[in-house]
């Protein structure tokens, strides 16, 4: 979980964590990483596996990279952990484009240079690492409140049906959430900016943990080959 300090990161390490994987947390520090591990177990009891360290060896580490960090630094993050992510794995990218990372708003966006935070990463990183976008439209505050259902679905984007059907069973394994393809990587360009609408949505309704519903199916996942 790399960024997996921060309130997105810490919560989708709580669900997974929940939900029986092996995360390990990520930051640029390996004891703020083991730091926030420790209140993950303390969270979640006995039984578990959550351990932190550095971005780096997280990186390394992983079967499936998930990056959760702010776009402000997130191409900084990307050529750090670059020589620890080979060719053949998977980054699952949840980087939204906020306008906070050049001192606009929370509900207002900027346009990378590549089209989307996902494509961005995919051109730092090394050919062969396969790039998913997902998981922008999931409120850190709804993953954190571990009792309680999130009632949203997660889009994901991406140029390889294999490792988008293995970023969305590892969704999936958070209980109530469903995921629904989306289509090729560049799709993130719409896909990230709904951050930004949610945002907006809860500002409007004084909430904190609005979400999607994708209707026309009872289940969505991998779709027809």
């Amino acid at each position: 979980m790399i960024g997996g300090t921060g309130e997105e990161g810490f919560g989708l390490s709580l669900r997974l964590g929940k939900a029986g994987h092996r995360v390990i947390i990520g930051s640029r520090s390996a004891d703020k990483g083991a730091s926030r591990a420790a209140d993950a177990l303390g969270i979640l009891g006995d039984g578990v596996r959550v351990e932190g360290t550095t971005n780096e060896d997280a990186a390394a580490a992983a079967e499936l990279v998930v990056v959760t960090v702010p776009f402000a630094g997130q191409a900084e993050i990307y050529r750090s952990i670059k020589p620890a992510v080979s060719a053949g794995k998977i980054v699952l990218d949840a980087t939204s484009p906020l306008a906070t990372a050049v001192g606009g708003r929370a509900w207002q966006v900027v346009r990378p240079w590549h089209g989307s935070a996902a494509e961005q990463a995919r051109a730092i990183l090394d050919k062969g690492v396969r790039v998913v976008a997902g998981l922008h439209t999931i409120a850190a505050e709804a993953l954190q409140a571990i009792d309680t259902p999130i009632e949203s679905d997660v889009l994901v984007c991406g140029g390889d049906p294999d490792a988008k059907e293995i970023a969305g069973s590892l969704i999936e394994d958070i209980p109530n959430l469903r995921w629904v393809d989306c289509g090729d990587l560049s799709m993130a360009r719409i896909s990230e900016t709904l951050t930004a609408l949610l945002v907006g949505v809860n500002r409007t309704y004084k909430v904190h943990d609005s979400g999607f519903r994708v209707v026309g199916r009872d289940a969505w996942g991998s779709p027809p080959r």
